[in-house]
């Protein structure tokens, strides 16, 4: 039933594509929240404190959880996984990993809980006490989907380990409906409260999305808590050093924010709503491709295959590259237009909207920046190496907390939005340094070659951009959705047009890429492949 569900990406572009298409229709469900939120209660106090008190939870669950199963859990359960005779210790292993991040989960649920007055007031500072007692509540409610949230990683972590990234993908779209589903019902039947609620109820059908996915792959749940077993140990001691890189990043995100609530009404809002419109590329390309090159650079480096890493990683850098930079264009030039379609609508005024748009315009330009970090930091995960992003995720948060104070004073939520371009763009040069230090040449001549060809043809893309958005704004203004909509889709039609047909006439290697594997027999050739028969699963890279 419905095999190709459940079968395993062959090729880093099969499963960069299963992520990427998934991962754009979870950004799009994404949108419709927000346009939804946005419209129903406008840059104000509901949203504030609706976001403010997504900080705390936020924070812990990614400390946690995230940082466990990025750093270590995929690389080790793959290695048990590939050896035949240990495949019941990789299930084992599964199951010890749920018990033991569940335990650590609850202990921060009846943490936050019961602190919840106190942690309100320091996170969000420039809020009135009434507003910092509505963030605590809200907190109590949103820490129980971290809990759910955590459990369904682990289950996502094992789907990506076996290459199975369509299941795997399906969850967030499932978590965004849930968000939807509470913005429209449970606000009508519980008041605001009702955007919690409907938090936690995505978190449930993300859990229970990737638990089917994980039926027939010969997981059997069993209880099992043991921290002194020497995988959980390993898992652990790879852990420490991620958790406080996280940490970092997680920090400077949650100053940033803290910093906002000192801004005025609705700064915090806007500076979230900007960071969700910019993450929809990243996300699509950026993450996606990080996530389907990461078992192929796990089992490179695990085998000392370095010209076959070496040749991944080019590969990916450049198809990532190939995409965001006619999304930098786009997002430059068509800021306002975009805006306006994702949160422009009812209780989100004009204001709200050009302030968005110019927060927007700072995060587009580390579109490229952003995306590297995500695949540089698995290059050092697949080596086992926590501590080098440790350490450069820590220079770079201290630089954006610094650069956050002192821009925020001169220019509002705009200046944040700059302090965050400068840590990301700190970040992905130190760890690009200080990977070509361990594992040689990245590339960089064939990259650069490459890289130029795409900044030529982003420059006629942008020109074509900015006639057409002229052009067509007497014809289509942004007094309506349908205007707003048709005026950026043509203009940004046009532009990508000419960004491909740039490429084409400068032999892009990476343009014929795409083109032929679009392709019928390329089709065929990366089609995700049934892999469960007579054998429990398929080996994972």
């Amino acid at each position: 039933m419905l095999k190709f569900l459940k079968g395993e990406s062959k090729t880093l572009i099969s499963a960069a594509a299963i992520v990427g298409v998934f991962s754009f229709a979870s950004r799009v469900m994404g949108l419709v929240r927000d346009r939804i939120l946005a419209g129903t209660f406008g840059a104000g106090y509901t949203l504030d404190v609706y976001y403010a008190a997504f900080k705390i939870p936020d924070f812990l669950f990614n400390l946690i959880v995230v940082g466990a199963l990025s750093a270590s859990f995929i690389p080790i359960f793959t290695k048990l996984y590939a050896n035949g005779t240990e495949k019941n210790q990789a299930w084992k292993f599964t199951n010890n990993t749920l018990h033991l991040i569940g335990a650590a989960l609850l202990l921060v649920v009846c943490f936050v809980v019961l602190f919840a007055n106190p942690l309100s007031t320091l996170i969000a500072p420039g809020f009135s006490s009434e507003k910092q007692a509505a963030v605590a509540q809200f907190m109590r409610i949103l820490i129980f989907a971290q809990f759910f949230l955590s459990v369904s990683l682990i289950y996502g972590s094992v789907l990506q380990s076996l290459r199975r990234f369509f299941l795997y993908s399906l969850a967030p779209i499932f978590y965004n409906l849930g968000i939807i589903i509470g913005a429209v019902l449970f606000t009508k039947w519980f008041g605001t409260i009702g955007l919690a609620l409907g938090v936690v109820f995505g978190a449930l059908l993300h859990v229970v999305s990737q638990w089917w996915g994980l039926r027939e792959t010969g997981y059997t749940y069993r209880f099992l808590f043991d921290w002194k077993d020497p995988h959980a140990r390993k898992m652990i001691k790879l852990t420490g050093p991620r958790m406080i890189g996280i940490g970092m990043n997680q920090i400077l995100f949650f100053l940033l924010t803290v910093i906002a609530t000192m801004l005025g009404t609705g700064s915090v809002t806007i500076f979230q709503f900007a960071y969700n419109i910019e993450f929809f590329p990243v996300g699509i390309f950026g993450v996606s491709y990080a996530i389907a090159a990461f078992p192929a650079f796990s089992e490179y480096l695990s085998n000392l295959r370095l010209k076959d890493f070496q040749d991944m990683f080019v590969s990916t850098v450049k198809q990532i590259v190939f995409f965001l930079v006619p999304m930098t264009v786009v997002f430059l030039l068509l800021r306002a237009q975009l805006v306006r379609l994702v949160v422009g609508a009812g209780a989100f005024d004009w204001y709200a909207t050009v302030k968005t748009a110019d927060t927007l315009a700072i995060f587009a330009l580390v579109f490229i920046p952003q995306s590297l970090v995500y695949v540089l930091a698995r290059a050092f995960f697949a080596l086992h190496d926590t501590a080098t992003p440790l350490v450069a995720g820590f220079t770079a948060a201290i630089l954006g907390l610094v650069s956050g104070f002192y821009f925020s004073s001169a220019f509002g939520v705009i200046g944040l939005a700059i302090a965050f371009a400068i840590a990301e763009c700190t970040n992905a040069v130190l760890l690009w340094v200080l990977l070509r230090q361990k594992v040689g040449s990245l590339g960089e001549m064939d990259i650069l070659k490459s890289f130029s060809k795409m900044v030529g043809a982003g420059i006629v893309a942008a020109a074509v951009i900015q006639f057409s958005k002229i052009g067509f704004s007497f014809l289509f203004d942004l007094s309506s959705f349908i205007k707003v909509f048709v005026q950026t889709a043509l203009s940004a039609g046009f532009g990508l047009l000419a960004y491909v047909s740039m490429l084409h006439v400068l032999r892009s290697e990476e343009l014929a890429s795409v083109i032929s594997s679009l392709t019928r027999k390329q089709l065929k050739a990366i089609k995700p492949i049934e892999t469960i028969g007579s054998n429990d699963g398929q080996q994972s890279a």
